[in-house]
């Protein structure tokens, strides 16, 4: 069956975007998207969307230029441990 939609274009841009993600074309992620909405297994819930990681990067986006590389490199290392060491054996 096809179907003609009219989209609003950030709906469209989004549709892109996971498509890109994916690696798939916008018409299968429109596909996918309209047989998850009325499917009786996810019937009430929404259709998650792909964990790719983007959601953190997006958040972190605007303070990614406020450290330096060596600043970062710091504040995610491990710090030596100070405890006593513990006998195993």
């Amino acid at each position: 069956m096809t179907i003609t939609l009219e989209i609003k274009p950030e709906v469209e841009a989004e549709l892109a975007r996971r498509a890109t993600a994916q690696g798939r074309d916008i018409e299968a992620v429109a596909t996918t998207l309209l047989e998850q909405a009325v499917s009786p297994a996810t019937a009430g819930s929404l259709p998650a969307k792909p964990q790719t990681g983007q959601s953190l990067i997006d958040a972190f986006a605007d303070i990614r230029g406020l450290f330096t590389d060596e600043e970062i490199d710091r504040m995610f290392t491990r710090n030596p441990s100070t405890a006593r060491p513990v006998d195993l054996s």
